[in-house]
């Protein structure tokens, strides 16, 4: 499978630049400027001409060697003059600051996990997970850093739960026997804590996280960079075979997104998805001599691409078979 990085223009496609290579974040830094090298990254800027203009936001430490891994494969690519030019099979986009900007995305998902716990009866904020996640990562030691975002964000929830929780019953314990919290005996505190631990619901937990996943989901379509809508529906009119993919290493799915980017994307792939993986990439990261190695992510986003692929060519045999006379 050929495999293109493209500039998507208002009303036109242009093929900038063919490589014989995978493109893991459309958000790295470009190779070059000239009208014959790679194009600019896939991300939406201010504009004031109706062409569409990407520029690079700002990642984070794992993003930016998720494009340094990109682009040290661009690099050993043939140019355009030493290849054909060939259809475009598999296109890859990053999601977060590419596609709309996160900040107002997650502003709007932490306003309602904060009303989400109040529901339940909780006063906590957004930062206090974010904390709580930071002690979880750092308790869990050198496997901490490998952790998704799932699951130290579950973790965080029901940690804060439990500390609320922890926090009303020492109260209400202190006011029974008359005295101040600091002033409870350490059998009691320990029961207390006991107590917190097991009132603590998984499934009030997993209802809290969804509601805040789902919101980071639909903010998401609704802070969608004007011209994206537009440059995926000219991106799919003039290569209807294209198999169009997410490559990220956030929690968000453009699949989940059904009133605007789910039509367009055949597949989502992950940071979360292989634990192994994730665990293999900070091993190797902390060693100063070592290059950590993130083959394993869009390894996998050109097989199932390529498997996509090959679903949708059988399906059209398939119906061209039946529609044969």
């Amino acid at each position: 499978m050929r495999i293109l990085l493209v500039t998507a223009l208002v009303g036109t496609l242009s093929i900038r630049h063919h490589v014989e290579a995978f493109s893991l974040q459309m958000n790295a830094k470009p190779i070059g400027s000239s009208s014959d090298g790679i194009p600019p990254p896939f991300r939406a800027a201010p504009s004031t001409s109706s062409s569409l203009r990407f520029q690079p936001p700002p990642k984070s430490v794992l993003s930016l060697r998720l494009a340094s891994t990109a682009t040290d494969v661009l690099q050993t690519s043939p140019t355009l003059s030493e290849t054909k030019q060939g259809t475009l099979g598999l296109l890859t986009f990053d999601l977060d600051d590419t596609l709309y900007p996160i900040d107002p995305v997650l502003n709007d998902a932490n306003n309602v996990f904060v009303q989400k716990m109040a529901v339940y009866g909780y006063s906590i904020n957004p930062q206090d997970i974010v904390e709580a996640g930071k002690r979880i990562r750092e308790s869990a030691g050198k496997n901490g850093v490998a952790m998704s975002h799932t699951e130290v964000r579950l973790e965080a929830i029901r940690s804060e739960m439990e500390r609320n929780m922890l926090e009303k019953k020492l109260a209400e314990c202190a006011e029974d026997w008359a005295t101040e919290v600091k002033d409870l005996t350490a059998p009691l505190k320990a029961s207390a804590k006991k107590w917190a631990k097991s009132a603590v619901s998984e499934t009030v937990v997993e209802s809290i996280y969804s509601a805040w996943e789902r919101e980071r989901h639909h903010s998401a379509e609704r802070h969608l960079y004007p011209e994206i809508i537009t440059a995926l529906q000219k991106i799919r009119e003039e290569h209807p075979d294209v198999v169009i993919g997410a490559v990220t290493d956030g929690k968000a799915n453009p699949m989940l997104m059904v009133f605007s980017l789910a039509p367009y994307f055949d597949f989502c792939m992950s940071w979360e998805d292989d634990a192994a993986g994730r665990t293999e990439f900070y091993k190797e990261l902390g060693n100063v001599d070592g290059n950590a190695d993130l083959q394993w992510i869009y390894k996998a986003a050109i097989e199932k691409g390529k498997e996509i692929a090959d679903a949708k060519k059988e399906l059209k045999k398939d119906i061209d078979m039946d529609d044969a006379p």
